[in-house]
């Protein structure tokens, strides 16, 4: 879920840019679906890591 809404923005604004002729505008776009794909993958590699140290505690004990 994290950073779908910023991908989604972004596509909006790129297409809005595009239609409207607003080279700004799509750039902007570009950027907030860069941005909502780095939070996408921090997420999975957050989720992973709380994976690895819950198996790692489940061992010691």
């Amino acid at each position: 879920m994290a950073g779908r809404t910023q991908k989604a923005k972004g596509r909006v604004k790129e297409s809005v840019g595009a239609l409207a002729n607003d080279k700004e505008m799509k750039d902007r776009g570009r950027v907030d679906q860069a941005a909502g794909s780095v939070k996408k993958h921090a997420a999975k590699a957050a989720d992973k890591v709380g994976d690895t140290a819950k198996k790692a505690r489940d061992k010691v004990d």
